[in-house]
């Protein structure tokens, strides 16, 4: 039986090995699936532009202009309406005209003969036939598509000449990667295999966490631990944690999902806009915050480099230095990585969560996302804040609680072997 503790815990790093590494895999093609449909969602495509708002204004002009149909009672109310600004205009042109031909031979004379001829009488007796020609041309299908292009061209000018315009660079590039000829497509591609990898992953993952209870389970039942044994747990220990940090630790996403607003009696609705998103590991952190030239970034950089990765690497480092050299008990350095790290042990993980926090405030994202839908009464704004704990969290997380547990009986193994000696 005791041949086979080794052999079992030879199949676990094997295990363990080969799940890091197909987790690694799906999680660097779920990230590039991720980063490209996040980014064919960024609002700057969308509710943030100007392009996208032009073509929803063509659209309802359009609508507007060929619902403008001018029969029935519609009709006869917009000759009302346009007789009595024509005998307004007329009036106020016989007005005029009298007024500025009221002094000298010629303004006497050509008042005279507009009087005589009743010319502005005459005019006022056609308004019924002026208003008629209105109509028909208003009515004209012919007139309505240059009306309707007069006023898209005038907007699109408007836009262009005050609004900054978008760079479509990479937009293009990735809708042309995946072959398609339109975001929408492209975006729905995307969503299906993420989909796919998702389940993947997350299947992955609960395999994962069972390696890990069965490393936990082993540790306690097993009363008797050979260096062997030891040996082959602390590597079973360095797999999660190499996979802590290599894999995202949090996943920030806020997004509108939608925004729906009226707009001359029309619908207008924004869906699926992404306002925030971030995915990295510690890894990926620690170098981002290194490459900065902010001193405070630079030094949480380097606190996080510290605790998050140096400091669990030595002390795996120095159990198993200590596990074969027990002489070295004596070293404060290394008697202080193996044996007076317990306040010390969870430090790793403290540091985690100040990272976590620092990148993600998911609760404030949150509030930010409750005001933003209480911005109108007359939008009506669905928020999302998908915000989640990704593989490289629980992989940390196990971590840390096996290296707890391997700390507890390293320290029972030399004690035992101290009293041997004895």
């Amino acid at each position: 039986m005791k041949i086979l503790r080794p052999i079992f815990l030879i199949l676990l790093i094997l295990l363990t090995g080969a799940l890091s590494f197909l987790m690694y895999q799906t999680n660097n093609s779920r990230c590039a699936l991720k980063e490209d449909v996040v980014e064919l969602s960024n609002i700057r495509y969308g509710l943030f532009n100007m392009d996208e708002w032009k073509t929803v204004l063509a659209d309802i002009i359009t609508k507007k202009i060929n619902e403008f149909e001018l029969d029935g009672s519609n009709r006869a109310q917009m000759k009302t309406k346009i007789s009595e600004f024509l005998y307004k205009v007329i009036g106020d042109l016989e007005e005029r005209y009298y007024r500025e031909n009221s002094s000298g031979i010629m303004g006497i004379l050509k008042s005279g003969v507009a009087a005589l001829t009743g010319t502005f009488e005459q005019i006022k007796k056609d308004v019924p036939v002026f208003t008629e020609q209105i109509l028909d041309f208003l009515n004209n299908p012919a007139n309505k598509k240059a009306v309707r292009a007069y006023l898209i061209t005038k907007m699109n000018n408007y836009a262009d000449s005050t609004f900054s315009k978008t760079d479509y660079a990479r937009h293009d590039s990735i809708i042309a990667h995946y072959g398609f000829n339109n975001r929408p497509q492209t975006i729905q591609f995307l969503n299906g295999e993420l989909t796919t990898i998702q389940t993947k992953a997350d299947d992955f993952k609960i395999i994962f966490l069972v390696l890990a209870a069965l490393t936990a389970a082993y540790m306690l039942v097993i009363k008797n631990l050979s260096k062997t044994e030891f040996l082959l747990l602390t590597s079973i220990c360095f797999l999660f944690l190499l996979s802590g940090l290599t894999l995202p630790m949090i996943e920030i996403d806020a997004r509108i999902s939608e925004l729906k607003m009226s707009l001359l009696g029309e619908d207008i609705v924004f869906s699926d806009q992404v306002l925030y998103y971030k995915s990295k590991s510690i890894l990926q952190v620690v170098a981002l915050m290194l490459s900065q030239s902010g001193t405070d970034v630079v030094l949480i950089g380097l606190l996080v480099l510290l605790f998050s990765v140096l400091f669990p690497l030595s002390k795996l480092m120095a159990s198993v230095v200590l596990l074969f050299s027990p002489a070295l008990s004596n070293n404060r350095f290394v008697s202080f990585l193996v044996y007076k790290t317990g306040k010390w042990s969870m430090a790793d993980v403290m540091v985690v969560a100040i990272f976590m926090a620092y990148i993600g405030f998911s609760g404030i994202l949150g509030e930010q996302l409750t005001q933003l839908k209480n911005i109108s009464s007359t939008l009506d704004i669905i928020t999302t804040n998908n915000s989640a704990l990704q593989s490289g969290f629980f992989a940390f997380t196990a971590f840390a609680l096996l290296s707890l547990l391997l700390a507890g009986r390293l320290k029972k193994m030399l004690k035992r072997e101290d009293i041997a000696r004895k």
